[in-house]
C-alpha cells in the first residue's frame, strides 16, 4: 500500500484496515463511565473527541479532493495533528484562541463547544501538587466541571461539526460567505468563537498573543476604570469605550509548529513573557507547540524543540504525545488550569505526526524513507483514538467506522454544495474590509472629546496639568506640543497607554513623553523591553483586547527588523476578519534625518517605503506644533472608532526647533489649542496644509516633514526673487492627500516635489504618480534624497536635501 508518500487513500485504507483487526470488547461500557480506570474522559467525552478529529481528517481528504478538479485553493491539511482536540477540549470556548494552519480539530472542537452552549471545560478542575508559589490572592480558582468536548450527544456522528466543517470548506473554495475572512484567505478564526484569524506559519501571531495576555490581565484588575458586564469587561466611556468579549480569568491560546520555535518573532515572544513574569507581571498565555519534527522538509534536530522550550525562562513546560488522547487532554487540561489560576506563561509539547506531507504539492518522497512514512502512519492520532474506544467498550469498530464514512459523506456534500457560492467579484468587495474610513464619526469623535475636555472632565484636566492647561503655557515646540496631546489622550480614553523603550522614567530620549508616568501611572505609561517586534507585539494584542495602545519605537531603524507585525499582523486583522476583530494602535516613530551630530543609518534614517507599501496603514508626519497635536488627536480618534492602525512619523529634527527664517524669530513655535478649538482646528486624514508666500502664483512646492520648514525657507528667497509660492505640506503620507496635490499642482502649473526620502522608493514617486493619474499637464521636477545610507557628521550634506537644492530646483523649473 505504501511507498514513498502518504497519500488520502493510503490514510482512509489504513484507517479501515486498522479497525478492521480490532477484535470486540467483551463487554460494552457505559457511555457515562471513565473510558479506562481513572481516565479523565468518560466514553462519551471520548466519542467526542474522536468525531472532531473525524471531521478534521475528512476536511483534509476533501480539501484534495476539491484540488484534484482545481476548485480547492488550500492543502495544507491537520492530518496527524487532531491531537489538539483534547487541547480544545481543556479549554474554556471564551478562552480566546489564536490557531497555526494545522487546528482543524481544535477548530472543530470549539465550535461544537459554542453550538452546544457549553459554558466551561472540566479543565477548570483545579490541578494539585503544584509547587510554585501561591497564586495572587485576587486570582479566581476554577470550578466548573461541564462536559469537555463539543457534541451534546454521546453516540458519535456529524453532530455540532457540521457548520465548523462548513466554514473550514468554504475558506478552501474562497467562498465569499465565509464566516471570517470572506474568501480572501483559508484562516481558522470566528468571532462567536473566540478564534482570532492568523495568517501566520511563522508564528508571527505569538507577541499579539502575550500582548493580548498582558492587556486580559490588565483588564481583569480594571476596578473603577473599567466595569465587568456579562462575560467581558467594558473599558472607558469616552470616544474609545470597547467592549473585551473575553471573562476576566480567560486565558489566552497559542498554536504554532515546531519549527517555528527558531523564528525571530517567536523567541521574541517567549522572551517577552518570561521578562515579564520574571518581572512580578502576569501575563495568562498557554503556547502550544505542535512538533511533528518538520518544517517542511528541514527536520527539527532531535531533542532540539524541548530542550528549547524548556530553557525559556519564566515558562512552565508541559508535554504530551498527541497521539494518546487521554494523556493528551489530562496535561492540557493541568496546564490550562495552571496558567488560569497562576496568571503566568506556560508551554504545551504536544507531540504530534504529519501525513500527507506538507500540502498537496509536497513530494515527501525527496526528504523521507518509506519507513519513516510507515512510522508516522503507525502514530496516527485518529486510529489510536479509535483503538481506545474499541478495546474500552465504548464502540464498535464497525460503528466508528459507519460514523468515519458518514462524516466524510456529510462533508462531500458540504464541499458540493459551497463549490457554488459566490466568490469576491470585485477589487472593490476584496477590499471592503481593509481599513475602513468614516470621516464624520472621527470628527464626531474628536468633537464629543473636546466637549469633555471643557465640561465634564475639565477640573481633571486642570488637575492632570498641574493647575495650568497647556494652552496656557504659550508657545510650544513640536515635542512639547505632542506631550500635551497625549496627555488630552490618556485624559479622554481610559484604555489607553503610552509604552516603549526609555518613555517612562526617562520620559523618552527625546523628552517627548516626559512627565506621562507620575500623571497618569505606571499601569498606562511604562517602559518595556528594548525589543521592537515585542513592543508592536503588546500593543496589537492589547488593541485586540479592547486598549489603545500608543506603543513608541525609539528610531525609525529599529522598525525594520520588527516591520511585519505592522504588515503581517496588524494591517490584515481587519482584512481577513471583515471587521470582526481589530487592533487599533497609534504607533509613535522618532525617525528622518538632518539631527546634527548623528550618523548612519539608525539615527538618521529617511527611509519610509516600507510604511507607504503596507496596505490599510496610516502614515502621519506632523511638520509643526499646531500640526501635530490635531493630527494626534485624528489619529487616536481613527483607531478608537475605525480601529486604524496609524504610524505617527515624528521628525525627530523639529523636536525642540524654535526657529524658522532666523535665529530668536520663534515663528517655529505654536500655542497649543484650547478645548473649545478643536473642532474648528481638526485635521482630517489624508487633507494637506497649504502655505502662501507672495502672490502664490508660480510655483507649488509639495513636501512634508523637514521639507516643510526647508521649503518655507526657500521660498522667503524666492519671494526676494519676485516668486510666489505655494508650500504644500502633504502631512499625511498614506492616504496621500491627493486632491490636495492636484489642486494646488494646476494652480500654478509649475509643481516642485521636495522629497527628503531617497530618489528610489521615496515619497516623492507617489507624488508623481499620484499627478499622472490626476491628469496633471504642467512642469514638474522632483528634488530627493541620494539613494544612500546618511553619513556622519558633514558627509550627511552631499546626500540629503538643503535649502539651496530646493531653490536651485525651483529656478530651474521657472526657467523652463
Amino acid at each position: 500500500m505504501l511507498s514513498d508518500v502518504t497519500t488520502p487513500q493510503d490514510l482512509d485504507d489504513r484507517f479501515r484496515e486498522t479497525l478492521a483487526a480490532l477484535p470486540a470488547a467483551p463487554q460494552r461500557r457505559d457511555l457515562a463511565d471513565p473510558v479506562t480506570d481513572d481516565a479523565p474522559l468518560t466514553g462519551a467525552q471520548l466519542l467526542d473527541l474522536f468525531d472532531a478529529q473525524v471531521a478534521s481528517r475528512q476536511l483534509d481528504l476533501a480539501g484534495r479532493w476539491l484540488r484534484s478538479f482545481g476548485e480547492g485553493f488550500y492543502t495544507i491539511g491537520s492530518s496527524g495533528h487532531e491531537g489538539n482536540a483534547a487541547v480544545a477540549a481543556a479549554l474554556r470556548p471564551t478562552d480566546p484562541a489564536l490557531l497555526h494552519y494545522r487546528s482543524g480539530a481544535f477548530y472543530c472542537v470549539r465550535a461544537a463547544q459554542v453550538a452546544a452552549a457549553v459554558p466551561a471545560s472540566a479543565a477548570d478542575t483545579p490541578t494539585p501538587a503544584v509547587d510554585d508559589p501561591e497564586p495572587a490572592a485576587e486570582a479566581p480558582e476554577s470550578a466548573s466541571d461541564a462536559e469537555p468536548a463539543g457534541s451534546a450527544t454521546p453516540t458519535g456522528g456529524f453532530g455540532g461539526y457540521a457548520e465548523a466543517a462548513r466554514d473550514v470548506l468554504r475558506g478552501m473554495v474562497a467562498s465569499s460567505e465565509e464566516p471570517i475572512a470572506g474568501g480572501r484567505h483559508k484562516v481558522f478564526g470566528r468571532a462567536d468563537l473566540a478564534v482570532v484569524p492568523t495568517t501566520s506559519t511563522i508564528a508571527s501571531h505569538l507577541p499579539r498573543a502575550v500582548g493580548m495576555g498582558l492587556a486580559v490581565e490588565r483588564l481583569r484588575r480594571l476596578d473603577t476604570a473599567g466595569r465587568r458586564t456579562g462575560t467581558g469587561v467594558r473599558v472607558g466611556s469616552g470616544a474609545g469605550a470597547a467592549h473585551v468579549p473575553w471573562p476576566p480569568d480567560a486565558i489566552v491560546v497559542c498554536s504554532f509548529g515546531d519549527a517555528s520555535v527558531n523564528h525571530a518573532s517567536a523567541t521574541a515572544a517567549f522572551n517577552t513573557a518570561g521578562w515579564y513574569d520574571h518581572a512580578g507581571l502576569r501575563i495568562p498565555v498557554l503556547f502550544v507547540c505542535e512538533d511533528n519534527g518538520l518544517g517542511i522538509s528541514v527536520r527539527s534536530p532531535e531533542g532540539w524543540v524541548e530542550a528549547t522550550l524548556r530553557a525559556k525562562p519564566g515558562i512552565r513546560y508541559f508535554s504530551a504525545d498527541g497521539a494518546d488522547p487521554l494523556r493528551a487532554y489530562t496535561v492540557a487540561r493541568e496546564a490550562a488550569a495552571w496558567v488560569r489560576r497562576y496568571r503566568r506563561p506556560a508551554v504545551l509539547h504536544l507531540r504530534t505526526v504529519r501525513l500527507m506531507g506538507h500540502a498537496g504539492a509536497d513530494a515527501e518522497s525527496a526528504y523521507r524513507s518509506p519507513a519513516e512514512l510507515a512510522e508516522d502512519l503507525d502514530r496516527d492520532p485518529v486510529v489510536a483514538t479509535a483503538r481506545l474506544l474499541v478495546e474500552a467498550g465504548v464502540a464498535t469498530a464497525d460503528e466508528l467506522l459507519a460514523w468515519y464514512d458518514e462524516t466524510g459523506w456529510q462533508v462531500r456534500r458540504l464541499a458540493e454544495e459551497v463549490l457554488g457560492e459566490p466568490k469576491l467579484a470585485s477589487a472593490a468587495d476584496v477590499v471592503s474590509a481593509l481599513a475602513p474610513r468614516r470621516p464624520v464619526r472621527v470628527a464626531r469623535a474628536v468633537a464629543d472629546a473636546a466637549a469633555r475636555a471643557s465640561g465634564p472632565g475639565a477640573g481633571a484636566r486642570e488637575e492632570a496639568f498641574g493647575g495650568k492647561p497647556p494652552e496656557l503655557v504659550g508657545p510650544m515646540t513640536l515635542a512639547q506640543s505632542i506631550n500635551a496631546a497625549l496627555a488630552d489622550g490618556l485624559l479622554d480614553h481610559p484604555q489607553m497607554a503610552v509604552f516603549g523603550e526609555d518613555v517612562a522614567a526617562k520620559g523618552g530620549v527625546y523628552g517627548v513623553t516626559k512627565g506621562l508616568r507620575d500623571r497618569f501611572g505606571a499601569a498606562r505609561v511604562f517602559d518595556t523591553l528594548l525589543d521592537e517586534t515585542s513592543v508592536l507585539g503588546l500593543g496589537l494584542g492589547a488593541g485586540l483586547a479592547g486598549m489603545l495602545p500608543v506603543p513608541e519605537i525609539q528610531y525609525l531603524a529599529y522598525l525594520h527588523n520588527a516591520e511585519d507585525q505592522l504588515r503581517g499582523e496588524a494591517a490584515t486583522m481587519q482584512f481577513f476578519s471583515r471587521g470582526a476583530f481589530r487592533n487599533p494602535m497609534v504607533v509613535r516613530v522618532a525617525g528622518l534625518a538632518y539631527q546634527e551630530g548623528f550618523g548612519g543609518h539608525f539615527h538618521n534614517d529617511n527611509s519610509v517605503a516600507v510604511l507607504r507599501d503596507v496596505p490599510g496603514l496610516v502614515v502621519a508626519v506632523p511638520a509643526r506644533p499646531d500640526d501635530a497635536a490635531p493630527m494626534l488627536r485624528t489619529c487616536l480618534a481613527s483607531a478608537a472608532v475605525d480601529g486604524s492602525v496609524c504610524v505617527f512619523l515624528e521628525p525627530i529634527a523639529l523636536y525642540h526647533t524654535r526657529d524658522l527664517y532666523a535665529d530668536g524669530d520663534g515663528e517655529w513655535l505654536a500655542g497649543y489649542p484650547e478645548p473649545g478649538s478643536w473642532v474648528a482646528g481638526h485635521v482630517p486624514i489624508g487633507r494637506a496644509r497649504v502655505y502662501r508666500v507672495g502672490s502664490a502664483d508660480d510655483l507649488t512646492i509639495i513636501t512634508f516633514g523637514n521639507g516643510v520648514r526647508m521649503s518655507l525657507r526657500a521660498a522667503a528667497v524666492l519671494a526676494e526673487e519676485g516668486v510666489g509660492t505655494r508650500v504644500v505640506d502633504l502631512r499625511w503620507l498614506a492616504p496621500l492627500p491627493v486632491a490636495d496635490i492636484i489642486r494646488e499642482s494646476s494652480a500654478t502649473g509649475r509643481v516642485l516635489v521636495v522629497d527628503e526620502t531617497r530618489r528610489s522608493g521615496g515619497v516623492g514617486e507617489g507624488v508623481i504618480a499620484a499627478l499622472v493619474d490626476g491628469g496633471y499637464v504642467g512642469a514638474a521636477r522632483r528634488v530627493a534624497g541620494v539613494d544612500s545610507f546618511v553619513p556622519l557628521g558633514p558627509a550627511a550634506r552631499h546626500v540629503l536635501v538643503s535649502p539651496e537644492a530646493i531653490t536651485d530646483g525651483a529656478r530651474t523649473l521657472l526657467a523652463r
